[in-house]
């Protein structure tokens, strides 16, 4: 699980995700270890990555070319993956004009599991992740700021993250709508197959 960070207003939506995957082989318990310290900050660099995967004998596989959003008729959507087992589970941010919903997928199967409306940034990723945007949010931010702002906002929070989590690419793609689409139409499509 990397970063998918959105701003959505009333005069539309941006959002932003990294690139970065991760795959792990080895020894299930060392692969859980590793991805604990990722994940909660104690890995910075990709060096420092390498490195500890190579102490504690887990093969590791980084690529920074997986897009993670995307926007499709006026709607932006992101998509975050958690590994725990053989189950994957993923959580996916629609965002539009207005208004936002958040899906979970488990076993091909969505199902929303929260809904909001327009002046919120609404954040997906792993706890460290979460903990560096929602400082560039609380630091930067201003009520009442236009969508170029919350876009500045949005890159300095990617930005910001990539320096502080190797699980953040230093890439990301960002996207912006002006449209109001229809969330229920997309979840209501994307439920389908």
């Amino acid at each position: 699980m990397t970063l998918v960070i959105a701003f959505i207003g009333w005069e539309g939506a941006v959002m932003a995700g990294d690139m970065r995957e991760i795959t792990f082989q080895g020894e299930d318990s060392r692969i859980e270890e590793l991805e604990r310290e990722l994940y909660s900050g104690s890995i910075i660099s990709d060096d420092d990555l390498r490195e500890r995967a190579g102490e504690i004998g887990v093969t590791i596989r980084v690529r920074d070319d997986k897009a993670k959003v995307s926007q499709r008729d006026g709607l932006l959507i992101g998509e975050v993956a958690e590994t725990d087992g053989p189950v994957v589970r993923r959580k996916r941010l629609y965002a539009t004009k207005g208004g936002y919903a958040i899906a979970e997928i488990i076993d091909s199967q969505l199902r929303v599991i929260q809904r909001g409306s327009a002046s919120n940034f609404v954040i997906l990723g792993n706890s460290v992740a979460k903990q560096v945007a929602n400082q560039c949010i609380q630091g930067v931010w201003e009520e009442g700021g236009s969508i170029p702002d919350a876009m500045r906002v949005v890159m300095l929070t990617m930005q910001a993250a990539s320096s502080m989590t190797a699980s953040v690419s230093r890439t990301f793609i960002l996207v912006h709508t002006d449209l109001a689409a229809s969330l229920s139409n997309a979840i209501e499509q994307d439920s389908r197959g």
